[in-house]
């Protein structure tokens, strides 16, 4: 399964990172929607598209409104969004205000229903609701079998405080896709925010047991090429990786 980071920033784009969007296209499955979402139609392969949303914040939603043309030109014939209810509400009445946005889009809504998964060609689709996270947030587990009948998985943890209460959600999975906010120095802002530190995502990688660990959802203020002090963090898991726009992965 090919994995591609199309944004990895937080907050707002910089010239580096546009923020939050993961896309798996031989499934046809996203993970959130930011500002990096306009590259979803270079990378379709499915007709139908289903976007997981962890909240409403605008730096996860707002590149929904760039998916209009696909449907109108057909590149896929539907377009599904899955969120709490308070996320789709959000989204219906004030990203898709008509002041807004003048044209309603044609997608489908569905509410995620605690304690229920959604499969899609035998790729699972797993959530947990209880992020700690203003406005709350939702980690995603995707689970599946390869070509070799070996189960897979990843799991997509972003705007969240590092505590013990998905860490079972977490174990074992092939791939974390972790926000790391900022660097140890930073930890204050982190815990006044609701974001997660350096240290902190390492060790709970280390935890779970996971295989590898990328790190997205930097902060936008630091363009460098080492923003969160990553050989730090291989101290406690050496398999971290801080990913990139473009970055792909293949689990």
């Amino acid at each position: 399964m090919q994995l591609k980071f199309l944004g990895t920033g937080g907050y707002h784009p910089n010239e580096r990172r546009h923020t939050a969007c993961i896309m798996l296209p031989e499934a046809g499955i996203i993970l959130d929607a930011g500002t990096s979402a306009f590259r979803i139609s270079n990378h379709i392969e499915t007709e139908t598209l289903d976007i997981f949303l962890s909240h409403a914040h605008l730096d996860h939603i707002v590149g929904l409104t760039y998916l209009l043309m696909p449907i109108l030109t057909g590149e896929v014939k539907t377009i599904t969004l899955h969120g709490n209810v308070d996320v789709l509400k959000a989204i219906k009445k004030h990203l898709y205000a008509e002041s807004l946005f003048p044209v309603s889009p044609p997608f489908e809504f569905c509410e995620l229903q605690e304690g229920q998964s959604y499969t899609k060609n035998n790729i699972e689709v797993v959530h947990f609701n209880l992020l700690n996270h203003p406005g709350g947030s939702t980690a995603f587990r995707v689970n599946w079998f390869d070509k070799s009948n070996t189960q897979r998985s990843l799991a997509y943890v972003t705007d969240t405080i590092v505590d013990g209460t998905y860490t079972d959600f977490i174990t074992g999975v092939d791939v974390l896709i972790h926000e790391c906010y900022f660097s140890d120095d930073n930890l204050e802002w982190a815990e006044k925010t609701g974001h997660s530190y350096a240290s902190a995502v390492a060790l709970i990688a280390k935890e779970a047991q996971v295989g590898q660990l990328f790190l997205t959802h930097i902060d936008p203020q630091n363009s460098t090429d080492d923003p969160v002090g990553i050989d730090a963090m291989k101290n406690i898991f050496p398999n971290t990786h801080l990913a990139e726009d473009h970055t792909t992965v293949m689990i």
